[in-house]
């Protein structure tokens, strides 16, 4: 166990396209949910030194000072690793110069920030509310208060968007010169305001170029494409994220919250209620060897770089040829080898979905 993530739910305004587990702000409710969160961390916390530590949300830049101290001193029970990566999710918005320093203060060394885009009709589009100037000036103030891991959400795919749109808003992220970006095609969900608003997705090819030139453009730029959606520059790559990726176990504590313990995969109730009322886990399902190496595949493959066959081994105590039929991905080239790693190639990143189906079982 070496990761730790929290969700904090409430958020000012709800964004058009999130399906993630949300509440519109309500200063009444946050002492209240930050006391069950504290003691659904003193119940489940083993003890185990921390290696990375994620405040997602929702929106944790909601919080005003007096609640964030509070949570930050809730975080401190945890037994911390001295290169501790500690990342913060924040909105241009609502993240002030006094927000920063508290931040630094108990000792974040990574932000996360959510802009989506720079075109205003856009951010209108999905309901969120700063410009890009205000993007480059906090940017530059939290610079100057001390943080260099910065990364920043973009999306793309909007209705209507072109490839020209697209790269303008790649063009204005490299202008920050900030280390690390997530890229996200727009997915409809259902239950989403746009979703309800029978808002469609693009054109599946027109999605593919604009990967495409996302990609082109951010590693010309000298960004390191290691994951499906994430570049950094090198040594800025998301720590806690890997973990993820690297199918590692990791504590999910928080309303919504996912976590894996133990070989239990498990999903925090999204009840309000249910959560203050001492009912964290809504359900939980302890994974079969099978449904490990399931994971260990389908989660790995995500990276550039792909599944380590010597670590699978370690792991697994199997091949993965001896798991997975491999041979015909192989002969057409949908997987490939480097040394010992298996790997999906650059050009079926974007459909690698139907390539990772090959390793779930029926």
């Amino acid at each position: 166990m070496k990761s730790v993530y929290i969700h904090i739910p409430f958020c000012e305004s709800i964004c058009s396209y999130c399906d993630f587990c949300k509440v519109l702000y309500h200063k009444s409710w946050i002492k209240k949910y930050l006391t069950c969160l504290q003691k659904e961390i003193q119940k489940r916390y083993k003890g185990e030194l921390i290696k990375t530590l994620y405040i997602g949300g929702g929106t944790p830049s909601a919080l005003d000072m007096e609640d964030l101290r509070t949570l930050l001193e809730i975080l401190c029970v945890f037994k911390k690793d001295d290169n501790l990566e500690f990342s913060f999710e924040c909105n241009i918005e609502n993240i002030t110069k006094e927000k920063l320093w508290l931040l630094k203060e108990y000792g974040v060394n990574r932000l996360s920030v959510g802009v989506q885009t720079f075109h205003e009709s856009y951010l209108n589009f999905l309901n969120r509310h700063h410009t890009s100037d205000m993007v480059r000036s906090k940017i530059h103030e939290m610079k100057e208060i001390g943080f260099s891991n910065i990364n920043i959400d973009l999306m793309y795919a909007f209705p209507k968007e072109s490839v020209k749109e697209v790269l303008e808003d790649v063009d204005f992220f490299l202008s920050l010169d900030v280390p690390h970006v997530s890229t996200y095609s727009l997915i409809i969900e259902p239950h989403t305001i746009l979703g309800i608003k029978k808002i469609h997705n693009i054109d599946s090819d027109m999605d593919a170029k604009m990967y495409e030139v996302i990609k082109e453009r951010l590693t010309e730029a000298g960004y390191v494409h290691y994951e499906t959606s994430n570049f950094a520059k090198k040594g800025y790559e998301s720590k806690h994220n890997l973990t993820y990726w690297n199918n590692e176990e990791y504590y999910g504590f928080g309303l919504g919250a996912s976590g894996y313990i133990q070989n239990i995969r498990y999903e925090n109730t999204r009840s309000l209620t249910n959560y203050q009322n001492g009912h964290y886990i809504a359900e939980q399902h302890e994974l079969s060897k099978r449904e490990q190496e399931e994971n260990e595949m389908i989660l790995g493959l995500r990276k550039m770089n792909g599944v380590s066959k010597s670590s699978f081994y370690q792991k697994y105590h199997e091949h993965i040829e001896d798991v997975f039929e491999i041979e015909e991905l192989l002969k057409k080239g949908k997987l490939k080898e480097n040394g010992d790693y298996l790997y999906i190639p650059n050009e079926y990143q974007y459909v690698a979905n139907s390539i990772l189906i090959y390793f779930i079982g029926e």
